[in-house]
């Protein structure tokens, strides 16, 4: 009974290769054809998928440059303004000395008038010098307040709802005058 089912079996093989084999077989089709479907499916939404890729990671690029540019802005003018604070020292060193100097030649005349003179010069080097340094401080203060303002509000733009927005801004809004002072 094996050997006939054995030779059965055979037959069948046989039968199936002189009909044509494996291109006869619809299942060989199908498969074929979903294959080809698939693959031709495949290249579009793969050339979909990458150009969004693409276009995202130069948005991203963008932001992270022009991020990068804004940081360097910055840097730039903090070294301006540290730039004019040493200097400004350099001019309330040089007045100190002018004051000295003139302290000394006005020695001669009498320690009253030269008390005076100091007393009256180092203070009006120490307001010119807390003048300076308050200016200094409120020109970087704004500098600063206005690039992080802007930063802010083109990164709040891109990314918050106008729920959000508006919880933030009042936020901001309160924490103002404690932020001031």
């Amino acid at each position: 009974m094996i050997a006939t089912a054995l030779a059965a079996s055979h037959a069948e093989d046989a039968a199936h290769a002189a009909s044509g084999g494996l291109f006869a077989d619809p299942a060989f089709w199908v498969g074929l054809a979903f294959l080809v479907v698939v693959a031709a499916a495949f290249r579009p939404a793969f050339r979909a998928i990458t150009t969004s890729l693409d276009t995202r990671a130069a948005g991203i690029k963008s932001r992270l440059e022009e991020a990068r540019k804004l940081r360097e802005d910055a840097q730039a003018m903090l070294a301006e303004y540290q730039r004019k604070q040493k200097e400004a020292l350099k001019e309330a060193e040089d007045i100190l000395a002018q004051a000295r100097g003139e302290a000394e030649r006005l020695h001669q005349k009498g320690l009253q008038q030269l008390e005076e003179s100091i007393t009256r010069r180092e203070q009006q080097a120490q307001e010119r010098i807390a003048q300076a340094e308050a200016q200094a401080v409120r020109e970087v203060r704004t500098q600063a307040v206005d690039v992080a303002l802007a930063a802010a509000a083109k990164v709040i733009a891109e990314r918050l709802d106008a729920n959000q927005s508006a919880t933030l801004i009042d936020a901001a809004i309160k924490d103002l005058p404690q932020r001031l002072h």
